[in-house]
């Protein structure tokens, strides 16, 4: 997006400014060079313009290199392989700390550099591990200190602003020990972040589980499954279809699942308990925990679409076990105020740090948020991705939707200057660490739904566990699509699950919601049931799934082989025999995965 005249002026004497005030801190450390640019201004975003007071307070984060998180990433291929010795045996939060603290090196360099620049490192406030450093600094300061220019972006769908840049640099040397400076060109605050569920039309319409007699048998099930869950699902759906009916949690008191909450979005108690008496009368009366953390809410006169249909459903099937709900604080709109730092944290950071500083933490989450990948700075993905390896060292399932724009939403053009329109993978779905969650519709037998998004990352490498799926689907394909994706990513989803007519309960009231939102957290409540076995067998919780998914469990899955997922202009990816990138490895049958579980 070009400047006005008036405002590239600006823009270019400031700059002057920092390189006329910083000579001597360039011949010190070296001249800046580009961590991270964008070509253009990303999409759906416009500079408004105008630039933030120089005296404008922001929360720098500084994420050091974290020195041996190659070790820490072994460790969790081996606690995670069923073939290993090691399988089980998770690591501590100790010892997640050890592996990924910066090597002193890097915090005297870093250290030194900051001082240099007038900030204080005592006045850095830092992570258990010292990987993270906090500091308020005006954002004239920031500027030098990252050689840029902020400025103030608008959203153009609601006018939402923030602060960001479209560059930011540090000495060359410092390269190698900083991983991610934030907040710079990170766009994506957890304002703009997309929710993965949306209210369907009428057309689904809203029913209780008696009103509909009629039975449909399920192959190899003794259990009958309401007719009206081919185009309503409820919790008796879910169960009755993924055989979870008939378990009954053993481990309460240790067993836990969290579901990740963002954009002021409230999980409501009393909807709750009436989703309770409508579709699971047996566990009226069990609460759901409320964790607020970075300034989150908990208005309960403002329940959200989102939080509702994430916490009806993970209770819905995994009661009684603990459900915890984060409310996680996101970024005001930005306002001239330089009394108060701006919370201009990005999606996932705060939750993350604040998720691995506790001592236990639950087993099983998920998470019904993304982003397209290329909106995310490629750092900051990185570095977020390895956040995630943490909490799957440390015993944690960890599941995300895959979303709802099949092979990619609107023009699917690339935002690199060549305008290329290509598919678009989702982040963190693309992320090898998480476990990515497509969407199925249908019973009897169930079918992809269009709008599962699935495909190939273009940061991630595909990881060795999904080599063989994946290879076999890449040979199906051919040359269709060819140069519209990235066959050597990280493919995704891993697993599906049902995605559409899910009955949610808001204000008292039945709606009906779709997206793999609802597949998410149905997942994850079934991994949850899972983690209650193994940890009433006296074993350890499942952690990260992904190498185990695509070898041992593979049986317990109810392959989808029909439907497809188009985007991008295109007709999509088509589910086949065996993993896909529409559905995954499947849908879940947690009795057949229950009997897998129990002998490893």
């Amino acid at each position: 997006m070009l400047l006005g005249l008036a405002v590239l002026a600006a823009a270019l004497a400031s700059s002057g400014a920092h390189a006329l005030a910083t000579p001597n801190l360039h011949k010190r450390f070296g001249e800046p060079a580009v961590k991270h640019s964008w070509v253009e201004v990303p999409e759906g975003w416009m500079d408004d313009g105008s630039v933030p007071p120089a005296d404008h307070t922001i929360n720098l984060r500084i994420g050091l290199k974290q020195n041996k998180i190659d070790v820490l990433i072994e460790q969790l291929y081996e606690v995670s392989d069923p073939t290993s010795a090691s399988y089980g045996k998770h690591l501590s939060k100790e010892q997640v700390e050890a592996l990924v603290a910066p090597h002193p090196d890097t915090v005297a360099l870093v250290e030194e550099w900051l001082a240099a620049h007038d900030i204080s490192p005592a006045h850095c406030s830092r992570s258990p591990a010292g990987d993270w450093l906090s500091v308020n600094v005006p954002v004239s300061k920031a500027e030098r200190l990252l050689d840029t220019n902020y400025r103030v972006f608008r959203r153009r769908d609601n006018g939402n602003s923030v602060v960001r840049a479209l560059s930011y640099s540090l000495p060359r040397f410092l390269h190698d020990h900083i991983d991610v400076v934030t907040p710079t060109t990170m766009f994506g605050s957890l304002h703009e972040m997309r929710s993965t569920g949306f209210i369907q039309p009428s057309g689904f319409k809203a029913v209780t589980d008696d009103a509909e007699p009629q039975r449909l048998v399920l192959p190899g099930r003794l259990a009958t499954l309401p007719a009206s869950c081919g185009t309503t699902i409820t919790p008796t759906c879910l169960r009755i279809l993924y055989a979870t009916d008939t378990y009954v949690p053993a481990a309460t008191g240790t067993n836990k699942l969290g579901v990740a909450g963002y954009l002021g979005e409230f999980a409501n108690d009393a909807d709750l308990q009436t989703f309770f008496r409508q579709f699971r009368t047996d566990a009226v009366g069990q609460t759901l925990t409320h964790v607020q953390l970075n300034g989150g809410g908990n208005n309960q006169s403002q329940p959200g679409v989102e939080a509702n249909l994430d916490v009806q459903y993970t209770e819905g099937i995994s009661s009684p076990t603990p459900n915890i709900y984060y409310s996680t604080g996101g970024s005001p709109p930005f306002t001239p105020d330089s009394a108060t730092p701006t919370n201009t944290n990005e999606p996932y950071m705060d939750w993350l740090n604040f998720i691995l500083n506790q001592t236990t933490i639950p087993q099983t989450f998920t998470t019904s948020y993304g982003d397209d990948e290329q909106t995310v700075p490629n750092d900051f993905a990185v570095r977020v991705c390895n956040q995630f390896a943490q909490l799957g060292a440390r015993g944690s399932s960890i599941m995300f939707s895959s979303g709802d724009s099949g092979v990619g939403a609107g023009s699917c053009r690339t935002n690199d200057g060549t305008n290329k329109v290509v598919f678009q993978p989702t982040f963190p779905a693309g992320c090898p660490f998480v476990t990515a969650v497509g969407g199925t519709t249908r019973v009897n037998p169930e079918v992809a739904v269009s709008f599962s998004q699935g495909g190939f990352s273009n940061y991630f490498a595909r990881p060795s566990y999904q080599d063989a799926a994946v290879s076999k689907f890449l040979t199906g394909v051919g040359t269709k699509f060819q140069g519209l994706f990235n066959p050597a990513g990280r493919g995704f989803p891993d697993v599906a699950a049902q995605g559409n007519g899910f009955q949610v309960i808001r204000s008292g009231r039945v709606i009906s919601v779709g997206g793999t939102s609802a597949s998410s957290p149905t997942f994850a409540a079934v991994v949850s049931l899972l983690n209650d076995f193994r940890i009433a067998s006296g074993k350890a919780p499942l952690g990260f799934l992904n190498p185990l998914l695509y070898s041992s469990l593979v049986p317990g899955f109810n392959d989808i082989t029909s439907g497809s997922n188009p985007g991008c202009g295109t007709t999509g990816f088509t589910a086949v025999a065996g993993w896909d990138a529409v559905t995954g490895l499947g849908t879940p049958n947690f009795t057949t995965l229950k009997n897998i579980v129990a002998g490893l």
